[in-house]
């Protein structure tokens, strides 16, 4: 029986093995399928659209929208008037610059008045140094037309390695490149030299304060750009904001001022050095409160709970938790980061993930907060401050930083006698 079996199924085994036999190279290739492109019914509709079968989405280029101009009032507490001659004098030096500049800026004593200096008119012989701050696109490219322009203005060490070793020192925190002592229409100035992207982040995040703190203080437009005046008024609520939660409910606003504009000065390194004046920050608020009313006045009476009539001198707030929460929690990332990670290992707060709300007003509501604030703008500024002095010994060479520091003693000298005999 079993050999019957055997026998049936030898005859259907070869012939399977027969018809699946794999052809051979010789054999003739079918043709090969048409490209999926192709279809047999050309004329056939395409299936219909329903939920199961749905329409692929049409292709949206995503792309930032950038504002070439923002309304004309946007920002007006920025533009502080200047006398005419100044005005003129700041115009033409910039001016004669062929590189492309997209946003300038003239500051310090030269352009506005200080306690300290004998006079404020740079013409003449004892007159300060113009101090001016160019923003543009492109570092090297700025540079290497500059250095082509005024080779006098980089020492012979940067226009021997040329305009891309100049950009390379720029950017090293905070971003900035200084000419300084340079004779330009019968005026010494100084002139910085930075990008857009790096100034606008300074302004938004007070990454180094560097920039952002010197535009706290009152400063001549010469040259705008619509992002910088946007980022710059975030840059002036921003530092109100700071302020405040610094303050306690009443306080005059010269302590504002001085408040504002010491954010900058604490922590830099150059304030260790014998040259600089201790008493610099009620220098400038002496001689130019009207300029900070200008620049701060409508920023902080539309803040919630803060009050401040035009004509009064003094500020009230309210220093409820809730009310400096709101501040907090809108503080610059770079000086808000330092302070919540302050905060992070103290088991009076609780986390911020379990309730946010209670998170911030528990921040806020620490007598120890203003502290916490002056500590971690120190920090900020400290690095960046002493790195840009060393930069300073690159960017000038050896014998204009000799020449500057000798100047900066002299200045220093006579005006701490011309200060001291101003003092009431």
């Amino acid at each position: 029986m079993i050999a019957r079996t055997h026998a049936r199924r030898i005859p259907t085994l070869v012939a399977r093995s027969l018809s699946t036999e794999p052809a051979t190279s010789s054999g003739i290739q079918p043709p090969p399928p048409p490209p999926p492109s192709q279809s047999k019914h050309p004329t056939s509709k395409p299936l219909a659209r329903t939920r199961l079968n749905p329409a692929p989405r049409p292709t949206v280029p995503h792309r930032h929208q950038v504002y070439a101009s923002l309304p004309p009032a946007f920002g007006r507490n920025q533009f502080l008037p200047v006398a005419d001659s100044t005005r003129a004098l700041l115009e033409s030096i910039v001016a004669k610059f062929d590189a492309p500049i997209r946003y300038a800026f003239a500051y310090g004593s030269g352009v506005f008045e200080q306690d300290g200096y004998p006079t404020s008119t740079p013409a003449s012989q004892d007159g300060p140094m113009l101090d001016f701050m160019f923003a543009v696109t492109h570092a090297d490219h700025w540079h290497s037309i500059n250095m082509h322009q005024f080779p006098g203005h980089y020492p012979l060490g940067a226009r021997m390695l040329g305009s891309s070793f100049v950009a390379k020192v720029e950017e090293i925190a905070p971003g900035v490149w200084f000419n300084s002592m340079v004779r330009m229409d019968g005026v010494s100035i100084k002139y910085g030299v930075t990008t857009v992207d790096n100034l606008c982040s300074d302004l938004l995040n007070w990454k180094s304060l560097y920039l952002s703190g010197r535009m706290h203080k009152p400063i001549r437009i010469i040259k705008d750009d619509a992002r910088v005046r946007l980022t710059q008024q975030v840059n002036l609520t921003s530092a109100v904001r700071t302020a405040l939660l610094t303050l306690p409910a009443t306080f005059s606003e010269r302590e504002l001022f001085e408040r504002i504009a010491g954010f900058s000065y604490g922590g830099d390194v150059r304030m260790l050095l014998p040259a600089e004046n201790r008493g610099k920050v009620g220098n400038i608020v002496r001689k130019q409160a009207p300029q900070f009313k200008e620049l701060y006045h409508r920023l902080v009476v539309a803040l919630p709970g803060v009050h401040w009539p035009a004509h009064a001198a003094t500020i009230e707030q309210d220093t409820s938790p809730h009310a400096r929460a709101a501040h907090l929690r809108k503080l610059p990332s770079t000086l808000l980061q330092g302070v919540t990670g302050q905060y992070a290992t103290r088991s009076s707060i609780p986390p911020r993930e379990a309730d946010e709300a209670v998170y911030w007003t528990k921040l806020a509501g620490d007598a120890g907060l203003p502290t916490v604030i002056e500590r971690e703008l120190h920090k900020i500024v400290r690095y960046p401050s002493a790195v840009q002095t060393l930069k300073g010994l690159v960017s000038a060479g050896p014998v204009k930083s000799l020449r500057y520091s000798s100047e900066k003693v002299r200045k220093w000298w006579k005006g701490s006698g011309t200060d001291a005999g101003s003092k009431p």
